[in-house]
């Protein structure tokens, strides 16, 4: 998809001012969450049986995550591989070391039980991508990518895996077949 027309239309990285930056971090964040919200919504429209509306929030999902690139691109985040996972690693390292430990103590604190499992899901899954962006950049500072295998997730608790998935989830129990196969 990428030719010369197309990429001289994409915003470039450019150095941006402190007040312009910290403007375009929070549109990212912002378009971020609109696109991920929206697959949610185009989710349960499928579900109540609105399979037109169900594609309108796809559609503008897509979108957003074309305006959430757009502003990453121009931010300058996007770079050689190794350096992407290193990012992504540290932003794991933040959810595992700082942000869901404080917000699980908040919602325990506040007896919000579903809050509660919902943060020690993702902080478990957070603590097995961490490992695995670690492993993946250790092997493309070398020049090699990963093993060629699926990667699944459990679609309840978010629990990843390199290769086969186990019978039951070893952090919500489910079963094998609430795991999405990327392949």
């Amino acid at each position: 998809m990428a030719d010369d027309v197309f990429e001289k239309k994409l915003p470039a990285p450019a150095e941006l001012n402190p007040m312009t930056d910290e403007s375009l971090r929070a549109a990212f964040a912002g378009e971020s969450q609109a696109a991920e919200k929206y697959l949610v919504f185009a989710e349960q429209a499928e579900e109540d049986g609105f399979p037109n509306i169900a594609r309108l929030f796809r559609a503008i999902s897509f979108a957003e995550t074309r305006h959430a690139r757009n502003h990453l691109r121009t931010m300058g985040g996007i770079n050689r591989t190794a350096d992407n996972l290193q990012t992504a690693y540290e932003g794991e390292s933040f959810e595992v070391d700082e942000m869901y430990p404080a917000y699980r103590e908040i919602a325990r604190t506040q007896k919000n039980r579903e809050a509660l499992r919902s943060m020690s899901y993702a902080m478990k899954a957070e603590v097995d991508h961490k490992r695995m962006y670690s492993d993946a950049r250790e092997r493309a500072l070398k020049g090699d990518d990963i093993a060629d295998q699926p990667v699944s997730v459990c679609l309840i608790c978010g629990h990843t895996v390199i290769g086969d998935v186990p019978d039951k989830c070893p952090v919500c129990a489910a079963g094998a077949k609430y795991y999405r196969a990327f392949d």
